[in-house]
Formats: C-alpha cells, structure tokens, sequence
C-alpha cells in the first residue's frame, strides 16, 4: 500500500505556522501591548531618521542636511516619527516592574541592574568596534576629515538615548514613585532662565535628564496602576497638546520636533518644555491605545511580527544610521544620486527619498543579521524539554520577548 504523501507548505504557510508557534509559547498573562508600543517606537525613530536626514554629496565631501530646514512645512512629519517619550515611557513600566519582579524572587538591585545594563549595552561594542575601525580605514585612505566626522557622528548618535535611559535606569529606585509633575517644574524653570532670561546656553543640558524623565516617572506610574483608567490618557493627551501648541504659537519654540540643521533652537537637543509637553501627549496616546494593541496582538502574524522588533530592538536602534551612511556611500559609485546624495530643498527629493526606504531596510536587514547575536546572547534560556506522562510532541519554551 502506498504512503500519501503530504502536500509542500507553502511560503506563507510556513510563516503562518511560525507565527501561530510564537504566540502559543507567549505567556497568557504577558501585555503584549507594552510590546507593541516599543517596537512602533523603535520603527518611528528609525523612519523618522531615514526621512529627515539627507547626507548631501559636495565635491568629494559629504555634509548633513535636513529637508525640515528648506521644507518647514513639513514639520508635521516630525510629529509622527519622533517617538521617543513613548520608549522612555515603556522603558519606566518595564525598569519598575523588572525591579519590583526582581526583588519579590529575592534578587538584589545590583543583580538586577547588571542584568538589564548588559542587555543595553552588549550591543554598543560591535557598533564601535567597526566604526572604529571603518574611521581609521577611511582615515587613512585619504578621505576627508569632515566627512569622517559627520558619519561616525551619525553612527554614534544613538548612543546618547543609551546614556540617558541607562542612568534612569540605574536611578529607578530613586525616581520609581517621583511625581511627573517634578521633572517637569525643572524643564520650565530651566526654559525660562534660558529664553526668558537670557540664561547661559549649557543650562539646558540640565533638560536632558530632566525632560526625559517625565515619561519614564509616567511609566513608573502606569506600573503602580495610577494611569489604568482613559481619564489619564486624555488629560495627558489634550493638555499636552494644548501646551505644545501655544508654545509653538506663542512661546517662540520651533514647529519641528526634531533637530533642524542650522536652526537657532532644537526642541530635542537638548530637550525644550515643548519636546516635553509634545511627549506627554504622546504618552496619553499610547495609554489610551493600549486596549486596542492588545486585541490587535492577539493575531499571530501580528504579534509575531511585534515579538521579532522586541527581540533585536536595540539592533535596529543602533545599526539604522549605518544602514543609511552604506546605502549613500555604496551610491556614490554610480554618481549623485537623487533622494540619496542631492539636496532636500523640494518635493521631488521627499518623493525620491521614500522610494530608497526599501533600500536602506534591505541594509538594515542584513546588518541585523550580522550583529542581532550581540544583543539576544543571553537573551534567552535554553531550550527545556517538558515530558509529559502521555505520548505527544515534546514542548520548548518559547523565546524571550524585549527587555
């Protein structure tokens, strides 16, 4: 008698299966929705930068540009894409309730913080180590100086997120119960001594610590279930708002979220009240979405989707600059190119520039799959088999998802 043979799983058979695979190996009581709103933080920066970053080819030089500096009107884009309260805010409900698990399985704050240290900065050391060595190579091969310059500044750029959520992080038994209202009295005061008063410069640095920590405490507050209730989410969201937009209107501060070449404010470096308020609004957004994401994330292929960003989020973090700097340098080779090399003074560069996102993705993919270890070594716990008494197909836990 002959055996049936079954039929080949497709492509997308495959991938559906995998995906039903990993939300089954999820813990029921997981929130996938902290998940989620890491990663669509995560994928804005990483658009957001693709998007308003031109590396513009002069000469034999490369010099940064913006097309929010020839284009303001397109200030609205920054909006979308600058999301980084949104991960402060997750890293604070993650950092506390990491912290309050960690001490109830007898764990002591030492432990704990070198564990979640490790995650952050494991990936960090491939990162220099090949700009470095890519700065020396380029060095000596008779590039220009300015160039170098501009594209390890780029590469490294992300670490000062790193910094900054490390040493909150590092602060979490400090800040864990600090009200929001705190951090954000020392961006006002620090704004008004700066633009009111005519303030030295280098006070706004004390807004880096400060302007960051008003989402982070706001996550700290969702962990002690103060933020449960939708009145949280729209008071955060209607009065950041309103704020942003007066201090837009009538405070003098910038349309742009994001930092403008050439501009003489950036609302992000360092942080201004109006980069705060405008966070605290996206912070009520994302608490107001969170019953959404979770019945979104119950769909495996969305879920799945969600778990893999969590798994190298600081991969894509650190490598997407890399990925855009390869892209435009490989480019040169077949002369300026526009959207890559050309400057982002019209709607014709805008439009050139979201044809190569698929492009600088497929970079991003492959750095991804070089350095992803870097960062999910010791991500995981080896694969357990559980026996079961009856006869059946062995079960292994499934991977850890975030930090």
């Amino acid at each position: 008698m002959r055996e049936r043979t079954q039929p080949k799983q497709t492509a997308s058979g495959r991938v559906r299966a995998l995906a039903h695979q990993v939300a089954a190996a999820t813990p029921a009581e997981r929130d996938r929705a902290v998940d989620a709103l890491r990663a669509a933080a995560i994928l804005g920066v990483v658009l957001g930068h693709w998007l308003v970053t031109a590396l513009v080819a002069d000469g034999g030089a490369l010099h940064t540009a913006s097309p929010l500096h020839f284009m303001p009107w397109l200030a609205p884009v920054s909006w979308v894409f600058q999301t980084l309260a949104v991960f402060f805010l997750v890293g604070g409900h993650v950092a506390t309730k990491g912290l309050a698990s960690a001490r109830a399985r007898g764990d002591s704050y030492g432990q704990w913080l070198r564990a979640r240290l490790a995650r952050l900065f494991r990936p960090v050391l491939a990162l220099a180590a090949l700009w470095t060595v890519a700065a020396c190579g380029l060095l000596a091969g008779g590039a220009d100086a300015g160039t170098v310059h501009t594209l390890v500044k780029l590469a490294l750029s992300p670490l000062w997120f790193l910094l900054v959520l490390a040493a909150l992080t590092a602060a979490t038994p400090l800040v864990g119960r600090l009200n929001p209202l705190w951090p954000l009295a020392v961006v006002l005061h620090v704004d008004l001594l700066r633009f009111g008063l005519g303030g030295p410069g280098w006070l706004g640095w004390v807004n880096l610590p400060a302007g960051w920590l008003v989402p982070y405490t706001l996550g700290a507050a969702w962990t002690r279930g103060e933020l449960d209730g939708r009145r949280a989410g729209w008071v955060l969201l209607a009065g950041g708002a309103a704020a942003t937009a007066g201090l837009v209107a009538w405070g003098g501060y910038p349309a742009s979220m994001v930092g403008v070449p050439g501009a003489a404010v950036s609302n992000l470096d360092p942080p201004t009240l109006a980069a705060v308020t405008f966070g605290m609004a996206q912070c009520g957004l994302a608490l107001l979405l969170r019953t959404r994401l979770r019945r979104a994330m119950r769909r495996p292929l969305a879920w799945a989707a969600v778990a893999l960003v969590n798994l190298s989020a600081l991969t894509i973090f650190l490598w997407h600059q890399t990925a855009l700097m390869a892209t435009t340098a490989t480019g040169l080779l077949a002369g300026r190119l526009p959207g890559l090399h050309t400057v982002p003074d019209d709607l014709g560069w805008a439009a050139a520039r979201l044809a190569w996102l698929p492009v600088f993705a497929l970079v991003l993919t492959v750095c991804w799959t070089a350095f992803r270890a870097c960062e999910q070594r010791g991500a995981r716990r080896p694969p357990r088999v559980v026996r079961s008494h009856r006869p059946g197909p062995a079960r292994t836990p499934g991977p850890r998802v975030g930090a």
